[in-house]
């Protein structure tokens, strides 16, 4: 039985935007691309603008014996969400334009 997604939302203010960030996806397998990990969603508090989803890396262990991967539910630290977005800013995401959702890949765990 799969376990019931986190509820995680966190509001914050950043270079002058009121942000708010929530737990958009749990890792999880898709038949056309496999594992993908956790994924965020960012959006301006009080205006309708450009919103952004950040995407990082799945993290599998491999049980030994068997062949069967197991997910591990990854930490998620408010300070490291904090700086990510930081570094999508950085890459091109800027609150105040409008538009698709911005899409960035982290390199980085968020725990």
């Amino acid at each position: 039985m799969p376990r019931a997604k986190r509820s995680i939302q966190f509001a914050i203010t950043l270079d002058g935007h009121s942000l708010i960030w929530r737990l958009h996806r749990e890792q999880q397998w898709f038949t056309e691309d496999g594992w993908k990990g956790v994924a965020i969603h960012v959006k301006v508090a009080d205006k309708v603008r450009r919103e952004l989803v950040m995407e990082y890396p799945a993290v599998i262990s491999q049980k030994f014996g068997y062949m069967k991967n197991e997910l591990v539910r990854q930490n998620i630290m408010p300070a490291k969400v904090e700086g990510h977005i930081r570094q999508a800013i950085e890459a091109g995401w800027d609150p105040d334009s409008r538009g698709k959702p911005f899409t960035y890949q982290v390199e980085e765990l968020p725990g």
